[in-house]
């Protein structure tokens, strides 16, 4: 039984913000000035397995350091967009390329720069510490804090609803 008050069976695209959703808000600098981001084990495990199950995932987000491309595209992730100042018009496109209705799609925001997308998509969510504005606004709010498994937490209730979640061998892989 799904936490999310939303029909989770017309999901079929779900799009990620990095900093702050699929790594946590505090980030150590390096000496060169980039940010080393945490990732989690649990977040790239659904990840990878929403990609194998046929589901559009979509990385877009400020940041602009080559370890976000690598980690993405290491689990199978081939949409990532990186250095986006402004997210609503590469979201649009992305749903346009994919031939994606708003009630398809969920995002998963943590700050103001994710409002916009978040207002776009028909299950708008969030991790348990995004600012005030992206929680009153989501429909979906995790119970874990970005970096610490609240995009396994949103890929697990969708693909749980459709069937997709633990159901073949393609769920005991990597």
């Amino acid at each position: 039984m799904s936490s999310i008050n939303y029909d989770l069976e017309k999901i079929k695209g779900i799009v990620f913000d990095v900093d702050g959703v699929l790594s946590p808000s505090t980030i150590p600098l390096g000496e060169d000035g980039y940010p080393r981001r945490m990732a989690n084990i649990k977040d790239g495990y659904a990840l990878q397995l929403a990609v194998r199950k046929g589901y559009s995932i979509a990385i877009i987000t400020g940041g602009k350091d080559i370890a976000i491309r690598k980690r993405f595209e290491s689990l199978g992730i081939t949409d990532i967009y990186t250095d986006v100042p402004h997210k609503l018009p590469v979201l649009s496109s992305w749903m346009d390329d994919k031939n994606l209705k708003p009630e398809e799609v969920a995002y998963m925001g943590d700050d103001i720069p994710d409002l916009q997308c978040l207002r776009h998509v028909g299950l708008p969510s969030s991790p348990f510490d995004a600012c005030r504005e992206v929680r009153q606004t989501s429909i979906f709010v995790s119970k874990f804090s970005g970096g610490y498994g609240c995009a396994r937490d949103l890929l697990e209730q969708i693909m749980k609803a459709q069937d997709h979640w633990l159901t073949d061998q393609e769920a005991f892989k990597w």
